[in-house]
């Protein structure tokens, strides 16, 4: 039993650019990439082992075929995906559905309940975080006639923020952000607005508004996160959230921790520094950009180095 690395799976797109080769040092393939699916078992984008009996195995054949290496879990798919979005210009006005309506109008999709880490930012940057609509009829009023200054809610950010965006919420990250995303495993976004933007084609991109509308918390309800800092020898562990679909912590490491998890397997992500994980007479290095799993019953491990991992469980 040993932590599963995963190389990442990069996808191009109009907002993209090049933060994550700069940041990183991974080989994007194109200057307008603008997301690392790090860890991912949806089919649009499977991660692949890298190391151990399973190197070259996708993570969702993994999860089919070896289900005990997840605690024989009940979920027939893997249940979150990691991303890193490097936006390099603002993102288009988007809201996700929640489980029961992708289920009946994503083909049985997950729905997306998200959160935001925000890696680096510009000075003074803000995101879009919400609406101010008070009913469903003042939302399609203000959409139908693009009052999006009035509609629209602008939220300042700074690096080391930390975001709970529930299915049901409007939102957008804007130019100049570098975020880790942690989110249930679906790929089904509902544009509100995209600033008139055309593709490469010079198409004006596709809008779903009444799928938007259809699935839009009204009013808007914040969810204020109040991380819990747990000091511990090597360690301070930050609970950012604890909800149904997931849960996140961020660990700084800082010397030698001791971990044990035997109930449920992790997600890592590494995002700054490098370190190395000792289980069983055996080591593993960390190092920045890296991103990992540790199986389920893996027990007792110990991380030594100096570096910042998000780490996520359902």
């Amino acid at each position: 039993m040993q932590p599963l690395f995963l190389e990442p799976v990069f996808k191009e797109r109009i907002w993209g650019g090049t933060t994550l080769e700069k940041e990183f040092g991974y080989e994007i393939t194109s200057e307008q990439t603008g997301e690392c699916w790090a860890i991912s078992a949806h089919s649009n984008g499977p991660s692949v082992i890298e190391n151990g009996p399973f190197a070259g195995v996708t993570l969702d054949k993994l999860w089919s075929e070896h289900p005990e290496v997840f605690g024989n879990p009940k979920e027939k798919v893997f249940p979150l995906l990691t991303k890193i979005l490097d936006a390099n210009m603002d993102l288009s006005v988007q809201v996700h559905p929640d489980d029961a309506y992708a289920l009946v109008h994503e083909n049985g999709e997950l729905g997306k309940t998200e959160c935001w880490y925000i890696i680096d930012c510009k000075e003074d940057a803000d995101m879009i975080f919400g609406h101010n609509a008070g009913t469903k009829e003042e939302l399609i009023e203000q959409i139908q006639n693009g009052k999006w200054n009035e509609l629209l809610r602008r939220v300042k950010i700074k690096p080391g923020d930390f975001f709970y965006v529930p299915s049901g919420t409007i939102h957008a990250l804007c130019e100049g952000t570098l975020v880790l995303e942690t989110q249930q495993s679906s790929d089904t976004t509902y544009r509100v607005y995209d600033y008139d933007r055309k593709d490469a084609e010079g198409n004006l991109r596709e809008l779903h508004l009444e799928k938007a509308i259809d699935v839009t918390t009204v009013p808007h309800q914040d969810y204020h996160v109040s991380p819990k800092v747990q000091q511990r020898e090597g360690v301070n562990v930050i609970t950012f959230v604890d909800e149904e679909f997931f849960t996140v912590y961020k660990w700084e490491i800082n010397g030698k921790a001791n971990f044990s998890f035997d109930d449920q397997y992790l997600l890592l992500s590494v995002l700054k520094g490098k370190g190395k994980v000792a289980h069983n007479g055996e080591q593993y290095k960390l190092e920045k950009g890296n991103h990992l799993i540790i199986p389920y019953g893996f027990g007792n491990f110990e991380i030594e180095g100096n570096c910042d991992v998000i780490v996520s469980h359902t």
